[in-house]
This record gives C-alpha cells, sequence and structure tokens, in this order.
C-alpha cells in the first residue's frame, strides 16, 4: 500500500490532506497550551485559598491553632498548598514535553512538506514541458506534410499544362521536393521527441511521484505517530504526580485522624479556668422580723461587709453580678484620658485655631467619685456607654505581674513568662561561652585578633544576664505568690481596700480589692475572689448590648497629633475624620476614623464640623 502507485494522480488532494495534518497538530498544542493555562489559574487560586485561611502571625487567629481541630485544619491548608504544586508541575512537564517538543516538530514538518511538494510540483512542470515539446513537434510534422502536399499538387498542376515553360515546372519540382525533405525531417524530428517523452512520461508515474509520494506518505505517518506520542505524554504527566497528590490527601486523612475531642476539651479549660470557687449558698432574709439584716458571706453580693445596705433604683431586679461582667466595661467607665490634652505646637499661634484657645485643665477626679457620679446620674448613661467603646482597649496591655487575670490564667502567663526570660538566659550564655572561647583563642594566638575586643561584649552579656535573672525572681516571686507558697496580700492592701469600700458604699455592697498600678490607674486585684453587685435596670442591658456611637459631624486635623496615651489616637495634619462625641468641656474630642479605631485628640488641635441635626437631637 503505497500513495505512489494508489494515489498517483491525487497531488492536489494530498497536499490539501498533509496542510490538515498539520493543522490539527497546531490545535492539539493550542489545547495543551489550554490545559496548561488553566492548572497554572487553578494552582495560583488553591494557593490563594490556603493563604486567605492561614492564621495571622501575632493575631488571636494564631492562638486558635493549638487545638487539634484547627491544627488539622492547618496542615489540610499546608497540604493544599502542596496539592497546588503538583498541578504547576502538571504545568511544567506538559509545556516542556509536549508544547515545546510539538511546536518545534511542526516546523520541521512545514519545511519537509515545502520541500517534498516542491519536489513534486518541479516533476510535473518538467512532464508538462516535455508534452509541449511533443505538441510542437507534432503540429510541426504536420505543417510540413500538409505543405508537401500543396506542392506535389502544384508540380504536377504546372507538368500537365502545355502552356507553362521548362523552367517553370523545374521550379515547381524542386520546390515539392524541398517540401517533401522537409516533411520527412519533422516526421523524425515528432518521432525522436515522441519517443523521449514515453520515456519521461513513464519515468514520471513511475519513478519520480512514487518516490516523491512515499515521502510524504512517510511524514504523514510520522506526524500521526508524533501526536499519539504526545497524548501518551499528556496522560502519564497526569499520572507521575498521582502518588504525591496521594500522599497529600494522605496527610489530610492522617490530620483529620487526630484531631482529638478530649483534648480539645482539656485545652479549652486550660484557656479560660479562672481559678475562683463557685459561690456558696444565699442565707435567708427574714424582713418580717425587726432585726438587723444579716447577709451571707458566702453570697457574691458581698466580700466583707457586715450590715451594708444595698440602694434599690428601680422597681425590678435580674441579680446581676458584677463579677460576670466583663471587666473592660466596668474599668473603662471608672478611667478615662482625664489628664488635661496637650498644647498646639508652638509655631501656630492660639488666633490660628478654630476652636477657640486651649482648654482648661481638669483635676484628676478620685475614682469613688467617678464610681458615685456614675450610679447617682441616669443621663450620663450613654456618655459613659461613649467612653466603654474607646477606652475598654486600655486595659489590653495589664500590669507586669499580670493581676489582672483570674488566678489560673495569671498563673499561666507568670510561668510562660519565666520560661521565656529563661530560654532568653540561655540564649546570652551561649553567646557569653562563644566570646570566652573566641577570647581564650585570641589570648593563644595574637596574630588571630586581639583579646581585649571581646572584653565590652562580655561585660555587656554579664550585664544583660544578671538583669535577666533578677527579671526571672521578681516573675518567680510572683508566681510563688499565686501558687500559695507566698502571702497573697498585705495587711495595708487589705487596709486600702476596705477604705476604698468605705467610699463608696452608697453605690456598691461589695467591690473588688484595688490597688494602683505605677503609672496611676487603678487595677484590680485577682489573686482573692472579688465581686460586685449594682443595681440591674435597663442600663445593664444597654450596657451589655450596645451599638456603635453614631457620627455627629466631622472634623479636620490642624496639627499632628501623636497619640501616645491610653485611649487617645493618632491623627496627621490635614486628615479628615468623623466626631461621635464633642468636647464635654474637659478639651477632649472623641473621633472616630474607621469602625475599629477611634480614640480622643485635643479639641485645639481639630476644626470641628458638627451635623446640624445631630447636634440638635
Amino acid at each position: 500500500m503505497s500513495w505512489g502507485t494508489e494515489l498517483w494522480d491525487q497531488f492536489d488532494n494530498l497536499e490539501k490532506h498533509t496542510q490538515w495534518g498539520i493543522d490539527v497538530l497546531e490545535k492539539y498544542i493550542k489545547f495543551v497550551k489550554e490545559r496548561t493555562e488553566i492548572e497554572l489559574s487553578y494552582a495560583k487560586q488553591l494557593r490563594n485559598l490556603s493563604k486567605k485561611y492561614q492564621p495571622k502571625k501575632n493575631s488571636k487567629e494564631e492562638e486558635e491553632y493549638r487545638y487539634t481541630s484547627t491544627r488539622a485544619f492547618l496542615a489540610t491548608l499546608n497540604e493544599m498548598n502542596d496539592y497546588a504544586g503538583q498541578h504547576e508541575v502538571i504545568s511544567e512537564n506538559m509545556t516542556s514535553l509536549i508544547i515545546g517538543e510539538l511546536t518545534r516538530y511542526v516546523q520541521e514538518l512545514k519545511q519537509e512538506r515545502k520541500s517534498h511538494f516542491h519536489d513534486g510540483r518541479k516533476a510535473q512542470q518538467h512532464i508538462e514541458t516535455c508534452w509541449k515539446q511533443l505538441e510542437a513537434s507534432k503540429r510541426r510534422f504536420e505543417r510540413d506534410c500538409k505543405e508537401a502536399d500543396r506542392a506535389q499538387q502544384y508540380f504536377e498542376k504546372m507538368d500537365a499544362d502545355i502552356n507553362v515553360t521548362k523552367a517553370d515546372v523545374e521550379k515547381a519540382r524542386q520546390q515539392a521536393q524541398l517540401r517533401h525533405q522537409m516533411a520527412e525531417d519533422s516526421k523524425a524530428e515528432y518521432s525522436s521527441t515522441l519517443q523521449k517523452f514515453n520515456s519521461e512520461q513513464h519515468d514520471h508515474y513511475y519513478t519520480h511521484i512514487p518516490n516523491i509520494f512515499q515521502k510524504i506518505q512517510e511524514m504523514e505517518e510520522r506526524r500521526i505517530v508524533r501526536i499519539g506520542e504526545s497524548m501518551k505524554t499528556f496522560a502519564d504527566v497526569d499520572r507521575q504526580v498521582i502518588p504525591i497528590i496521594g500522599k497529600c490527601l494522605d496527610e489530610i486523612t492522617k490530620a483529620a485522624e487526630s484531631v482529638d475531642h478530649k483534648n480539645d476539651s482539656q485545652m479549652v479549660i486550660e484557656a479560660f479556668k479562672s481559678g475562683f470557687e463557685p459561690p456558696g449558698d444565699v442565707d435567708f432574709e427574714d424582713f418580717t422580723q425587726p432585726m438587723k439584716r444579716t447577709i451571707s458571706e458566702s453570697s457574691l453580693s458581698n466580700s466583707r461587709g457586715d450590715g451594708k445596705y444595698e440602694p434599690k433604683f428601680g422597681g425590678k431586679s435580674k441579680g446581676k453580678l458584677w463579677p460576670f461582667i466583663k471587666k473592660n466595661k466596668l474599668m473603662s467607665l471608672l478611667t478615662s484620658p482625664h489628664q488635661p490634652p496637650p498644647p498646639p505646637p508652638a509655631s501656630a499661634s492660639p488666633s490660628a485655631v478654630p476652636n477657640g484657645p486651649q482648654s482648661p485643665k481638669q483635676q484628676k477626679e478620685p475614682l469613688s467619685h467617678r464610681f458615685n457620679e456614675f450610679m447617682t446620674s441616669k443621663p450620663k448613661i450613654h456618655c459613659f456607654r461613649s467612653l466603654k467603646r474607646g477606652l475598654s482597649l486600655k486595659l489590653g496591655a495589664g500590669p507586669e505581674d499580670f493581676s489582672n487575670l483570674p488566678p489560673e490564667q495569671r498563673r499561666k502567663k507568670l510561668q510562660q513568662k519565666v520560661d521565656e526570660l529563661n530560654k532568653d538566659i540561655q540564649k546570652e550564655m551561649d553567646q557569653r561561652d562563644a566570646l570566652t572561647k573566641m577570647k581564650d583563642v585570641y589570648i593563644k594566638n595574637p596574630q588571630m585578633g586581639d583579646a581585649a575586643s571581646v572584653d565590652h561584649r562580655l561585660s555587656e552579656l554579664e550585664q544583660n544576664i544578671e538583669k535577666l535573672r533578677l527579671e526571672v525572681q521578681k516573675f518567680e516571686g510572683w508566681l510563688a505568690e499565686v501558687e500559695g507558697r507566698l502571702p497573697s496580700r498585705t495587711e495595708q492592701a487589705r487596709r486600702q481596700s476596705g477604705l476604698y469600700e468605705a467610699q463608696n458604699t452608697s453605690a456598691v455592697n461589695s467591690c473588688a480589692q484595688d490597688r494602683e498600678s505605677p503609672d496611676g490607674s487603678y487595677t484590680e486585684e485577682q489573686s482573692q475572689e472579688t465581686e460586685m453587685k449594682v443595681p440591674a435596670t435597663d442600663f445593664d442591658d444597654e450596657f451589655d448590648d450596645e451599638e456603635p456611637l453614631p457620627t455627629i459631624g466631622t472634623c479636620k486635623a490642624l496639627y499632628t497629633f501623636e497619640g501616645q496615651n491610653e485611649g487617645t489616637i493618632s491623627v496627621a495634619e490635614g486628615e479628615m475624620l468623623y466626631v461621635i462625641e464633642e468636647d464635654k468641656g474637659d478639651g477632649w474630642t472623641r473621633i472616630r476614623r474607621n469602625e475599629d479605631e477611634e480614640g480622643y485628640v485635643p479639641t485645639s488641635y481639630v476644626e470641628v464640623y458638627l451635623d446640624k441635626n445631630a447636634k440638635d437631637s
């Protein structure tokens, strides 16, 4: 079966068929290219998906990944990242093994096809030229024969005419002989040309064309084999990554099987256990007897007071207990940026400030006075609700000894701090040992370096180690206090706490024992069980279910303000912000940048544009 013998007269159809074959090959290349683009896009989307759900560093989400279920989810995200990498491998292999190879092969195939059909056209042109020569020789032979017949007839006519001279007859005879000779020569030339054409035609259809068509057939068969091999490679590229993808899926399954609900439950206990004992039973208070009411010391409503009167605010009481209200809500009400605001930059004159001169300084009020004012003044509820949102974040840092935390959480934080300090001490000691060895080497081999050059660094390391050890001793002392190895409170602290309660008997029965931190703010001491009870009114419900404060206008920062104090916010000159609480006479205006950033800035630092409707309301 050969194209040269079977398709000897189908030159044009073979040309069209081979071009179609090249088009099919190019179409397959385009298909594989689009497949690689899909694989890359899929891998990119998988990586973005994995990155989107990865925990952010130094955030609360990172702490949540200590549970087995969230660790399994994190392992799934990591495996999905590897899974995406395998799709990238598929794309790379298909690009190099299929697209690159086939693209080069198509160029070579086009050149080979062009060469073969050029030879075929050349053979066609040659046989057509031979045919034209044969036709010309044939026509010339035919013409000479006709001319010879006419010359013979003319001679015979002249010879038969008695009136024609003998010279004319002889001339006609010579002309007839000449024409006969020319006809014989044309006949010989036509015969020779015909034999040559037949030979050329035989060679053309039985030798040249079959050879050319055979080469074209081989070229087409190679193309078919090559596209089949590419399709096999297409499948093999996918098959090669299946084991690795299977391992990724196995790791996901393994991570899922590692989820331990009991362990997670125990970790919840460790994370949130306060260490407080549950409250005891509440004693019966007999109001029918004209006798002094007694209050159970085990009740949460009183920690140390005897016979203290509990004022009632309103007709209904829900029995809410202060220890179970968010600490930041209470403490944010008792603390505010009541220090005087800073003056504007010295370069600006007071007349240039649209809000007038600097607000007068406000004296720091006692904590008890603020608390009494809060409990007795109903119209200030909205004001304190606004204070809560901006200032509750002040307690985020907390005191150094973590005394604002429950006992169990405080113990964990202190233990964690001790471990971190011990690690830092070990690092410093390793550096000191390394420098000591280096110094010994310098002493033995002075040409390698000056031994005195490391003395300064060694002294710094010794100082750092000593400081760290003092820190460890300090935190270990607090840790021992929490664990009960040291007295938790001094008598002086108890007396101070009792004095604080005496100042606030009109507001609460019992308040948490307080101490003043080094920065002058009050923090709760939670080494003992403390509790507070406030009258349950509609205000409590408002306080728990708080909505963001509405904006009452806008403002423009006239100067740059660095909000370094708690409750304040930094602003840049020319920045536009929202006003959510105007100056109450203390020199501070409360603003908001976005939903999560709000705080106080000096009124003299901003130009306020209040909304008329909000101001009237």
